[in-house]
This record gives C-alpha cells, structure tokens and sequence, in this order.
C-alpha cells in the first residue's frame, strides 16, 4: 500500500511562515499531479494548491501570492507566507496516478494523514 507522510505544520503567528512537505512512498509509481487540501472545523474540504508532473500549477483564490507549491520527483512541498488566522485548518497531500489532471478530490487516490496549521492572531 502507497502511502503520503506530511510534516511541516504547526502553530504560528499571523504574518509568519510555515512550509509543509509530503512525501509519497516507493510503492506509488508514476505520479502525476500532486495537491494539498484543507479542511477547517465545521468547513468542507477545499483544495489549497495542485500541482502536474509537468510543473502546472494552479491556487485557490484566498491563497495566491501568499502560498507557493512544488515539487521534487515525489515530494511536495507548499510554502506558505503571510498567514492568517482564517487559514488555520488541517492541511492534508493528495496524489493521483491517472493520467488525467485532476479536477476535484474524488480524482485524487492518494491522501496523507494530515498535518495540523494553527495560526494565531
């Protein structure tokens, strides 16, 4: 069984950093596009960042210009500057072999355990 390892998060205060890395076991092969989700309490899950094996990328609207995902082979990385409290959430690594870019988080068969990101006002 593949599996994802998160690590990175943390508590933090508002203005600060944190940079979260996913690392996709040997037994994944041929991963194509790589994401990072979030789910806040009593919040649905939403996709933060994906990014394909070619090096596409695309944000949701509330982070861009603030967080910045990539990647090396098969591991992730999102870089998150100017935190806010709105974005203390679980954050969890997602990856998808299909060749197909992913279009919601059904397409995503891959799923870490989720690193906590608490940011402090």
């Amino acid at each position: 069984q593949g599996q994802l390892v998160e690590s990175g998060g943390g508590l933090v205060q508002a203005g600060g950093s944190l940079r979260l890395s996913c690392a996709a076991s040997g037994s994944i092969l041929s991963i194509n596009a790589m994401g990072w989700y979030r789910q806040a309490p009593g919040k649905q899950r939403e996709l933060v960042a994906a990014i394909t094996s070619g090096g596409r990328t695309n944000y949701a609207d509330s982070v861009k210009g603030r967080f910045t995902i990539s990647r090396e082979k098969n591991t992730a990385y999102l870089q998150m500057n100017n935190l806010k409290p709105e974005d203390t959430a679980i954050f969890y690594c997602a990856a998808s072999t299909e060749p197909l870019v992913p279009k919601d988080s059904e397409d995503y068969a891959y799923w870490g355990q989720g690193t906590q990101v608490t940011v402090s006002s």
